[in-house]
């Protein structure tokens, strides 16, 4: 379970930013879950929590941080070289930053109830630093303590490693040591690997739709999803009662939704003719309950991109409430959408300290900081206030304005010619 996320100098996120799903000491919360960690103590973390802002404010740049974390510790082994360096993505407004290094930080809880913190920092040609932090009886344990600048690069405190020497002498300048375990099945490291390669999954509605598609389809060939799926397509009120699926050998599964007509047998459509709401509901389908099943990090990008207000409501209950999410899933998603911050009956959807906000500073850079901090009335209408402008992070423009400035523009323009 993600406890929460920090980074800096990647993409809009200049300074450090930290998402967090960890309820804040003294705070009440009913969405929240108890997690027990390893020294009997428990945490109390949401389920999902939710980023919202302005057009260009950095939403999608925080889902993009996880994800670019993610692909550095599965990646960095076998894909980073001498040769192309390494992509960071430093913050580009700033001349200064290319010379800097990018951060990146998880702490995070492993089935075996242990709190671990793992990070690193990177320049364009190696990892500056790289650090693994246990806390089996809440105190924290320095498992790895790496710094490019020292004479002795890696060190191991505690001496819990195994294979120490091994990793040191192989590790290469350009890679993390994590990953570099991780390819020889080191048997301590590897399920830190693992995490990461079983979360922080990346769901983006304009990107790998198809493959989506393919992979509800193929859940659909399995009786143990079959039900789940077609319910959920029912319960999405799309006038669908059914589903049928084809496997050809080699081909992907082909797809015929049944719709409800009007005469007693139902109509079976073509898949190219569903609707693009139809089409992207069903795609999040195999992923929603794969994570749901597995316990995972979802991350989808613009939830609300494709799908009606009530289905992207509908997907934050499914994380919420604890009989259909029994397996500790978490959400993170981003939205343009203030209507996923009520109920249609004013009551909150989503508490304070689920719902984060982006703006940008002076300088072009992403702030990102929880509701709970502006501390909104318990009875205040969230999306009115939202709207309003009361908590920041909506775009700054008066009504009208790009009206008037598309009927001045020409005139304008004439004048600088």
């Amino acid at each position: 379970m993600l406890l929460r996320f920090r980074a800096s100098n990647v993409l809009s996120l200049r300074d450090e930013q930290e998402l967090s799903f960890v309820v804040p000491a003294g705070e009440e919360s009913d969405a929240a879950r108890a997690v027990g960690l390893s020294d009997g103590k428990t945490l109390q973390v949401y389920p999902l929590v939710g980023v919202f802002g302005a057009n260009a404010s950095g939403k999608s740049n925080v889902i993009t941080a996880l994800k670019k974390m993610r692909e550095a510790v599965l990646g960095s082994y076998a894909q980073w070289t001498s040769r192309q360096g390494i992509a960071r993505d430093e913050f580009f407004l700033d001349p200064k930053a290319a010379a800097e290094t990018t951060f990146y930080e998880a702490d995070f809880v492993l089935a075996d109830r242990v709190r671990w913190t793992y990070g690193f920092e990177l320049s364009d040609e190696r990892v500056e630093s790289e650090w693994l932090h246990a806390y089996p009886k809440g105190q924290r344990q320095v498992w790895l303590d790496r710094v490019a600048t020292r004479k002795d690069i890696f060190k191991f405190p505690g001496e819990r490693i195994q294979d120490r020497a091994l990793l040191a002498r192989t590790t290469r300048p350009d890679a993390l040591l994590l990953s570099r375990a991780a390819n020889d099945n080191h048997p301590q490291l590897t399920q830190i690997y693992d995490w990461f390669k079983q979360n922080l999954w990346d769901i983006n509605p304009e990107l790998e739709r198809l493959e989506r598609e393919g992979y509800t389809a193929e859940h659909l060939l399995d009786d143990r999803f079959k039900d789940r799926i077609v319910g959920l397509l029912r319960v999405a009120d799309l006038g669908i009662s059914g589903a049928e699926v084809e496997q050809r050998l080699g081909e992907q599964p082909r797809v015929c939704l049944l719709h409800d007509g009007g005469g007693d047998t139902p109509v079976a459509l073509d898949w190219q003719r569903e609707s693009f709401g139809t089409r992207s509901w069903f795609a999040l389908i195999g992923p929603l309950l794969r994570a749901l099943d597995d316990g995972a990090v979802l991350l989808i990008d613009e939830l609300d991109a494709s799908l009606h207000p009530r289905f992207a409501a509908e997907v934050v209950r499914l994380f919420q409430a604890p009989w259909s999410n029994h397996g500790g899933a978490q959400l993170v998603f981003t939205s343009h959408d203030p209507s996923l911050l009520s109920t249609p009956r004013g009551g909150r959807l989503l508490e304070p300290g689920q719902i984060w906000l982006t703006e940008k500073d002076e300088r072009g850079a992403t702030e990102l900081y929880p509701l709970s901090d502006v501390q909104p009335g318990e009875q205040e209408n969230l999306t009115d206030s939202y709207l309003a402008g009361a908590f920041g992070a909506v775009p700054r423009m008066t009504e009208g304005q790009i009206g008037r400035r598309l009927l001045t523009e020409p005139a304008w323009e004439a004048e600088r010619s």
